[in-house]
């Protein structure tokens, strides 16, 4: 459901009368959404039970999508993408918090590798076939396709019965407030918060708009240019398979480096070269790129307040699509002044010194532990 508006966008603005720009708001709206609510979500999750949520929050998916399929005005869709993202706001980062209550931090982030498999497969399945839909059946069809999805989804996870089982958790006695200040009062954490959140708005903003520039720019139908664009899922796809030995190879700042420096190159090549068939490697290496730096991003995510973990990803997924929305909406003024390919080029010089600086802070992060290690009297 989060990226299904990009390969559509051409079609939303050929249905509304307006430019690609205006009807890009279909993707941050939802960003926006999706962000604010994870203050809400994390908290709901750590009292009544994270799996609980994830299936209400499934269930309520339903009625964002078919306030979609009946939108009669660009306005209206953008509302009900936003009741789509507020209620998705309940799935991924709770499933990320259950994670880190579950797995032992040690084995944390290859397991997080192989979830993001089926993320992975949900992110290229979202665009490619969003865009055969559209091509074949128009825009509604993707919106009544998602609805049912998330019925069927909903309903299986709300009546199993180790679900309803889980424990609730007493209210607290400071509030959802003070647990989300807590989280923040941490330098770490907030150091976290900042990266994804940067992370989001150069990653995803070339990601929205790279369908409309192979339309618009090359003539690619909607169905091949969501094709193109897919195969950043198959990138990231390519990484989960390899990311136990690239993390013992390269440990968590060398992955976090190459990460940053793939989504450089990847995205420079596409500002630089004027042909789209440069867009397919560009992909699969931005593909890659991307999920070597956020796994390592939500790895540490998972470990920044485990004593509230539900709260503390809430942030970090906030923080994140907070990042994606204001990005998109950005580069969606910018794309009618000045074109694509500048800012492509803008966001890959971006993620390049992002990964550079997140893997020095987690350098000196290491060094630090170690010294404070090796400083520690030994007991007699």
């Amino acid at each position: 459901m989060m990226r299904v508006c990009d390969p559509m966008l051409p079609a939303l603005a050929r249905s509304f009368g307006v430019t690609t720009g205006p009807a890009a708001f279909t993707v941050s709206c939802y960003a926006i959404a999706y962000g604010l609510m994870q203050l809400l979500f994390g908290p709901l999750g750590d009292r009544w039970g994270k799996r609980r949520v994830i299936g209400f929050a499934a269930l309520a998916c339903v009625i964002g999508n078919l306030a979609a399929l009946l939108a009669m005005s660009l306005e209206m869709l953008v509302a009900a993408r936003m009741l789509a993202g507020a209620a998705a706001a309940g799935i991924i980062p709770l499933v990320l918090a259950w994670i880190g209550d579950t797995v032992p931090y040690e084995e944390r982030q290859a397991v997080l590798a192989r979830f993001l498999s089926a993320s992975i497969l949900g992110m290229i399945a979202g665009q490619w076939v969003s865009g055969v839909l559209t091509d074949l059946f128009g825009w509604r069809t993707v919106f009544a396709v998602l609805a049912l999805l998330f019925c069927a989804a909903g309903t299986t996870i709300s009546l199993n019965r180790e679900v309803r089982s889980d424990p609730v958790r007493p209210a607290l006695s400071h509030g959802h407030l003070q647990q989300i200040l807590d989280v923040l009062g941490r330098p770490w954490a907030r150091w976290i918060l900042l990266n994804v959140a940067i992370e989001g708005a150069f990653a995803f903003s070339v990601m929205a708009f790279l369908p409309a520039y192979l339309v618009t720019e090359f003539g690619l139908g909607i169905s091949w240019a969501a094709a193109v664009v897919a195969l950043y899922g198959v990138g990231g796809m390519v990484y989960s398979f390899a990311a136990k030995p690239l993390l013992a190879r390269l440990g968590e700042s060398g992955q976090s480096l190459a990460g940053g420096c793939l989504l450089g190159l990847a995205w420079s090549l596409l500002a630089l070269v004027a042909h789209w068939q440069v867009a397919l490697p560009a992909c699969v290496l931005a593909g890659i790129g991307y999920y070597m730096l956020h796994n390592t991003l939500t790895t540490h995510a998972t470990q920044m307040a485990p004593e509230v973990r539900g709260t503390a990803v809430g942030l970090y997924a906030s923080a994140l699509f907070i990042g994606i929305s204001a990005g998109v909406a950005l580069t969606g003024l910018g794309v009618d002044r000045i074109g694509y390919r500048p800012l492509f080029l803008a966001c890959g010089i971006g993620l390049a010194l992002l990964g550079a600086a997140f893997a020095l802070s987690l350098h000196r992060r290491v060094a630090e532990s170690s010294g404070a290690e090796s400083a520690r009297p030994e007991p007699r």
